[in-house]
């Protein structure tokens, strides 16, 4: 275990492109296969947004990459978090700091951003995605890649985790997030039994349902503990699922790139006027 966190402690740059690219690239084709939904449109022409906004989400990210690891050496340093306290094995140390990161740094932001509305308003981008896929699970504003950071710098603040784990972590939830956006019909037995541990495909379509209350529901990342744990897991037929947000549906604008990313400031100009 060691030896797998030291790989990913000097991951390349490319390389964590190379497992972003080989996620999309996965799920894409198994779309293809078994489609959940057959969504009525140019899945290429659907994905140019998405792919736009996940440039933007690189872009943010490498800029603070260097914040993210000064953060990480810091708690190491001094011996700082939960990982450190209990003085915990390796093991117990990976699985403290991916629950942590998981729960702080994923589901906590979410939630957040549901619940406050000058941060709605960013994420509300993810949201209008009326065809929702696996290039949607990286459909995000720049803005929300910097709150969320700011929530993952939190996680690793409380857990200690290293530099290591934390770069595991967001490899992880990459491939995840990408799988549970995903296109793809699985049984409903095993979406099912999937759901008890990870948020399963099903279950994070209901958290694309256009309407209240299921919009404010399933808000987890890897696990879905935490849905379960604090009351916001919900289910909804497949059948009904409709995806988009009810405040949005012009499908025209959500579509371009330069409207999603002029939304937030339209909304808060709206807000305060």
């Amino acid at each position: 275990m060691e030896d797998f966190l030291l790989l990913f402690e000097n991951i390349s740059s490319v390389n964590r492109a190379l497992i972003m690219v080989s996620g999309i690239t996965l799920f894409w084709i198994i779309e293809g296969i078994v489609p959940f939904k057959l969504l009525d449109y140019k899945k290429w022409r659907h994905s140019i947004p998405n792919f736009l906004l996940t440039i933007t989400t690189i872009i943010v990210n490498f800029f603070l990459a260097f914040v993210l690891v000064s953060v990480s050496d810091w708690t190491n340093e001094m011996n700082f978090g939960l990982i450190h306290l209990l003085n915990s094995t390796t093991i117990l140390s990976v699985i403290i700091g991916i629950m942590v990161l998981d729960l702080v740094g994923a589901y906590l932001p979410h939630l957040v951003q549901h619940k406050v509305k000058l941060l709605w308003y960013i994420h509300i981008v993810h949201h209008t995605d009326q065809k929702v896929d696996t290039t949607t699970a990286n459909r995000h504003h720049p803005f929300e890649s910097i709150v969320r950071f700011i929530f993952t710098l939190g996680g690793i603040v409380i857990s200690g985790a290293p530099i290591g784990l934390v770069l595991m972590y967001q490899s992880l939830s990459v491939i995840l997030s990408q799988f549970n956006h995903a296109n793809i019909q699985i049984s409903d037995t095993i979406d099912k039994a999937l759901s008890y541990l990870i948020v399963s495909p099903n279950m994070h379509k209901v958290h694309h349902h256009y309407k209240l209350p299921y919009t404010d529901s399933n808000y987890g990342n890897i696990f879905s503990l935490w849905d379960r744990l604090f009351g916001t897991y919900m289910e909804l037929s497949k059948n009904e699922i409709i995806y988009g947000i009810d405040t949005d549906l012009d499908e025209i604008q959500n579509s371009k790139f330069i409207s999603l990313i002029e939304r937030p400031f339209k909304k808060w100009y709206s807000h305060f006027n």
